[in-house]
């Protein structure tokens, strides 16, 4: 009896998927690239788009401030502003007391903003069942939608009578032996201060964390959740050793995203941060004294400023830090986010 020989498959030649674009194969059997279309001409330079438009920003900048204050005195704390024809000594333009306290307003309210999104996201994810997760998913995303000025007017007119009135002197009274959190009769009262302004940038910035934390923890991979709940791991265990631990780079991803939107908030924070500068320490003696950031200070001297050309290029100055601060925050919270959805993916 013979026993047919089958063949083996003809794999032919394709294109390299690693390569740019489709192409031709001619009958010699070479592959050829072929033109790009109209389509991919007229998408490349749209791509460039927002390159384009940041760099632009960035060159009006640099152009408007004319860089005639970088110098070891800008970075400095101190301010001293001096109209053209004023017998005082000459203008110094010091960064480093606003700067400060954009960090420590932005810091404070993302530490409390990362707990607040990080309980939230793992609710939203593990626990609580779609026809409660759903609405509050929606609701959470709805307060990213809110513009600053009415976080601003709320926080003015509603808050800090109440701030003033019944949440700092009860604070000051229970917590006056932790640093930070003992006030005097001079700064409790207003209610305007670093404490309100914390406050409002917290809620301002738990929609974008909490969106960031719970798309990162919902692309874990769930053939890794059931491997831990298979081994006995209990739902929290898998959360902590798991979940939280393969999106941790998005989970960083939503921190700097978060800080960035906190450290330029300009209106909401100029309305409610008491505006007070202290010398000779550059922080405020509590956290319910006033205070300044480098965007509030901006947003309020920005009316004077266009009477007077030196400070007009001085606020322009303060401007640029924000901008590449900004920037630089958000590009690496981006990058992080990404990451880390892709790998949990």
């Amino acid at each position: 009896m013979s026993i047919n020989a089958v063949s083996p498959p003809v794999i032919l030649p394709g294109p390299d998927p690693g390569s740019e674009g489709p192409a031709e194969t001619h009958s010699t059997g070479r592959a050829v690239r072929r033109l790009p279309g109209w389509r991919e001409l007229i998408a490349s330079p749209v791509a460039l788009l927002p390159l384009l438009l940041l760099g632009i920003v960035a060159a009006v900048l640099v152009y408007a401030s004319g860089l005639h204050d970088f110098g070891w005195s800008f970075w400095g704390a101190n301010y001293v502003f001096n109209p053209p024809g004023d017998a005082a000594s000459g203008s110094i333009y010091g960064i480093g007391y606003y700067a400060l306290g954009s960090f420590v307003t932005a810091g404070l309210a993302l530490l409390l903003a990362t707990a607040i999104s990080l309980a939230l996201a793992i609710s939203l994810v593990v626990y609580l069942p779609p026809v409660v997760s759903r609405p509050l998913t929606v609701l959470t995303d709805l307060l990213a939608g809110i513009p600053s000025i009415v976080f601003g007017l709320w926080g003015f007119v509603v808050l800090s009578p109440y701030f003033g009135q019944s949440v700092e002197p009860t604070m000051s009274a229970f917590l006056h032996w932790i640093p930070g959190l003992g006030g005097t009769s001079y700064t409790i009262g207003t209610g305007e201060g670093t404490l309100l302004a914390v406050f409002i940038l917290t809620i301002m910035v738990v929609p974008i964390t909490t969106a960031i934390m719970r798309e990162s923890i919902r692309t874990v991979p769930q053939s890794a959740i059931e491997a831990g709940l298979a081994l006995g791991a209990t739902r929290w265990e898998v959360v902590r050793h798991v979940r939280l631990k393969m999106a941790r780079q998005g989970l960083w991803g939503a921190v700097f995203l978060g800080f960035g939107r906190a450290f330029g908030e300009s209106v909401a924070v100029a309305m409610v941060i008491g505006e007070a500068l202290w010398s000779p320490s550059w922080l405020p003696p509590n956290v319910y004294a006033g205070s300044y950031t480098i965007a509030s200070f901006v947003f309020n001297q920005w009316d004077s400023a266009f009477l007077y050309p030196t400070l007009l290029q001085a606020l322009v100055e303060f401007s640029l830090v924000l901008f590449l601060i900004s920037l630089a925050v958000n590009t690496v919270g981006h990058h992080l986010s990404t990451r880390g959805s892709g790998e949990g993916a």
